[in-house]
């Protein structure tokens, strides 16, 4: 399936840039003229993905967050976010609503929190390598405008 529009970024995997990220996707996706409540499901799927790359990817330091999004057919936006950081030993476990590596005040529900404002996610990770979300998001009734 090939994107009628795109986009690619890398920024550090400082908390600093979280708040740029998501204005950055919901601007893109912002195109297909979504609804108000559809920009916030963006910002806030976003927003749950970068801030685990910014947690749990670099926790002896700062990495590379690459962000790529692109608009396909049918209003679809793909977002695509991606760390070269330790990677997730056991995924479903991650997903598992109120579980979290670090423990503590974390609660444990980025992946729960995505899933509900996407339409599907999908979560790649190798240990020592990284990890990759993909949030999919249709803007509903619309198509892309050139």
């Amino acid at each position: 399936m090939k994107a009628l529009n795109k986009f690619t970024m890398t920024m550090d995997s400082r908390s600093a840039n979280e708040g740029f990220a998501r204005l950055v996707a919901s601007g893109f996706a912002a195109q297909l003229d979504p609804t108000v409540e559809e920009l916030c499901d963006i910002k806030t799927a976003v927003s749950e993905a970068v801030t685990n790359c910014i947690v749990h990817a670099y926790p002896d330091g700062v990495g590379n967050i690459y962000i790529s999004a692109g608009i396909f057919e049918n209003g679809l936006v793909r977002i695509k976010i991606r760390d070269k950081g330790c990677g997730i030993a056991d995924i479903k476990k991650a997903m598992e609503p109120l579980y979290s590596s670090l423990g503590g005040e974390r609660a444990g529900l980025g992946f729960a929190v995505m899933e509900s404002f996407c339409d599907k996610i999908s979560v790649r990770s190798t240990q020592g390598k990284g990890t990759a979300v993909t949030l999919d998001k249709y803007i509903k009734g619309k198509e892309f405008g050139g």
